[in-house]
C-alpha cells in the first residue's frame, strides 16, 4: 500500500516514487521471513512524513544531487524497526487498522526484524557518505532507545509531570523527526543559520506530532486511528491529558486517574473520558501542540521562499489539523 497521494508528496513526488523503490530494493535479503515481515510493516499505510521531510529539507536548499534518497529511506527503515519493537513492548494487536507484525508471526521475528531493518539502516548511512550525517543519526538512535526507556519506565506511574512527559516524547518521537530535517539540512550544505532551525523545525514538529497522538487517544475515532481509544490508558501511560487532568480536577477526579494508570487495563475509560473532558485537559493539550506548530512555522523564515517551504509550513500544519 502506498501512502495516500496529497499536496505534501506531490512536491516531492519524483523523490518521493525514487524512496518507495529503494524501500523495495532494501528490503531484499536471503531470509524470506526477513523480505515477508519487513515488506508487512512497510506498506501497512502511513504518511511517511520523517522521509519526505529528509526530502523537503534537502530540496528547500537546493540540494540536486541524489543521496537525499538513500537517506530519505534509511529514515524510513529506522522509524519501522521502532514500530516493530515498540508493538512487541506494548502487546500491541492493531496498528493502522491491520494486525500487527508481532500478531501475526510473533515477538520473536518481529523484534529480529526490526534489528535487521537498524542495520540496513547503518549500512545505508555509510553509503550517504557523510560523517556529519553519521554523526547526527547515530546519536539520534541512542536518544530514541532513551526515550522508549524511559516511557517503559513511567508505565503506571502517575507521578509524572509536565517536564518529564516532554522529555519522553522528545526522545522518542520527536528525535527522529528532528534527525530527518537536520541531516536533510547536512546534506544540501546548509550554512549555520538554516541547519539549526531546520533542525529545529523537525524537533518541534515532531513535538505537535505527538502530543496530537496522545490526544486523539481520548478523543479520536478509532476507525479512522486503527487503533482503539483508550489504547494508552490500557497500558498505564501517563500522556499530557491525564497529568493536566490530575492537575486541574478533583482531588477525586485525581485519585481515579491516578488508580486508572497504575491499574492499567479499561476499567475506568468512561470516567475517565468524561474527566478529561470536564478539566479542560483536551483542549490543553491542543493549545500545546498548536504552540509546537507555531515554532515550527516560525523557523521556516530562515529558508529561501520556495515550494518546499509552503510544503513544510504545510507539515506544521497537517501535524495538528490530523484526525490520524
Amino acid at each position: 500500500m502506498q501512502p495516500t497521494a496529497s499536496p505534501i508528496h506531490a512536491a516531492v513526488a519524483e523523490d518521493f516514487a525514487a524512496v518507495n523503490r529503494t524501500i523495495l530494493a532494501q528490503l531484499a535479503s536471503r531470509v524470506p521471513l526477513v523480505e515477508t515481515i519487513g515488506n508487512y510493516i512497510i506498506e501497512s499505510g502511513g504518511k511517511r512524513l520523517r522521509p519526505i521531510l529528509v526530502l523537503l529539507a534537502a530540496r528547500s536548499l537546493g540540494y540536486d544531487g541524489n543521496r537525499h534518497i538513500h537517506l530519505a529511506t534509511l529514515i524510513e527503515f529506522m522509524h519501522t524497526s521502532t514500530l516493530l519493537h515498540d508493538d512487541v513492548v506494548d502487546e500491541s494487536h492493531m496498528r493502522r487498522g491491520k494486525t500487527t507484525a508481532n500478531d501475526a508471526w510473533g515477538n520473536a521475528p518481529s523484534v529480529l526484524v526490526g534489528d535487521f531493518l537498524y542495520s540496513r539502516s547503518f549500512q545505508m548511512m555509510v553509503e550517504v557518505g557523510s560523517m556529519r550525517v553519521m554523526e547526527v543519526l547515530s546519536g539520534a538512535t541512542c536518544t530514541i532507545a532513551e526515550g522508549e526507556v524511559l516511557q517503559l519506565t513511567n508505565i503506571g506511574n502517575p507521578d509524572i509531570d509536565e517536564a518529564a512527559y516532554f522529555e519522553t516524547i522528545q526522545g522518542k518521537t520527536a528525535m527522529l523527526f528532528e534527525a530527518a530535517s537536520h541531516s536533510g539540512a547536512i546534506l544540501a550544505g546548509a550554512n549555520a543559520e538554516q541547519e539549526a532551525a531546520l533542525q529545529r523545525f523537525g524537533r518541534y514538529l515532531g513535538l505537535a506530532f505527538q502530543l496530537v497522538d496522545d490526544l486523539l487517544d481520548y478523543q479520536g475515532d478509532a476507525k479512522a486511528m486503527g487503533k482503539n481509544v483508550g489504547d494508552d490508558l490500557a497500558e498505564g501511560k501517563p500522556t499530557l491529558p491525564l497529568i493536566q487532568a490530575m492537575a486541574k480536577g478533583s482531588p477525586e477526579q485525581a485519585k481515579l486517574i491516578r488508580r486508572a494508570i497504575r491499574e492499567g487495563g479499561l476499567d475506568h475509560l468512561e470516567e475517565v473520558l468524561t474527566i478529561v473532558r470536564e478539566t479542560g485537559a483536551l483542549e490543553y493539550t491542543r493549545e500545546r501542540a498548536e504552540a509546537m506548530a507555531d515554532q515550527a512555522l516560525a523557523e521556516l523564515d530562515a529558508l529561501p521562499p520556495s515550494v518546499y517551504r509552503d510544503t513544510m509550513a504545510e507539515l506544521a500544519h497537517l501535524a495538528v489539523d490530523r484526525q490520524t
